[in-house]
Formats: C-alpha cells, structure tokens, sequence
C-alpha cells in the first residue's frame, strides 16, 4: 500500500494547474483549468490518455479527417483521447476540475482480469 499525499504541482502558462502524480506504469494528472483557459493543440504517439471530468464544463476539441470537431462534457463525463490532436477549453467563468489517466498500454485486452480480480480477504481484529 502506498498513500501519496503531495504530487509535483506545476501552473502552465496557458493556465492549467496540474498536479502530477507518476508511477512506474502509469501517471494520474490533477488539473484545473481555469476560467477561458485553451490548452495548446497536442498529441500522443505511444500514450493512451483518458479524461475524467470532476467538475465544471470543459470544450473537448479535436481533429477527425481533418475537420474540427468539439463537443461539451461535463461532471461525470469521460473523455478516451487515444493518439487524436486534441485540445481543451474552458469557456465558462468557473475553474474546471479533471483527472487524466495516462497509461502505455501492451495492446492487450484484460478486461477479464480487470473484472474478476477482487479476491475477498478475512482480517480479524
């Protein structure tokens, strides 16, 4: 069990806060995009990226036969951005919370490890 309290906390100049926090596999990112905030257009070639939305509303833009596509997403919402040009914006007068999952992934479907590998323990106290 590993408890982390602290990540590396970084404030972007385009006005993203993002709270960095990597591990050996994977990375989670905290961010909050303040208000009329437009991260830069950018991509991944090897990382897979997934977008949860904690809070606010977020303009998810990216780029699908080369034509501009966006849509809104909102608290709850989840965003999988794969190796597509992507950027995100904060229209509103609100800061927009999110946390990205960003993972190297083998091309492997382990959805059926990721489903059945709870195993129930007995701790007597």
């Amino acid at each position: 069990m590993q408890i982390v309290k602290q990540g590396i906390a970084v404030a972007k100049p385009e006005g993203t806060r993002v709270t960095y926090y990597i591990f050996p596999e994977y990375e989670i990112h905290y961010n909050e995009l303040l208000p009329t905030t437009v991260q830069p257009w950018h991509h991944h070639n090897a990382i897979e990226e997934t977008i949860f939305v904690i809070s606010g509303e977020i303009e998810v833009r990216w780029l699908e036969n080369g034509t501009i596509v966006t849509e809104k997403v909102h608290q709850g919402d989840i965003v999988r951005v794969e190796d597509t040009p992507h950027t995100l914006a904060n229209l509103l007068d609100a800061v927009a919370i999110f946390l990205v999952v960003r993972l190297v992934l083998s091309g492997k479907d382990t959805r059926e490890i990721l489903r059945t590998d709870k195993h129930l323990d007995v701790v007597q106290l």
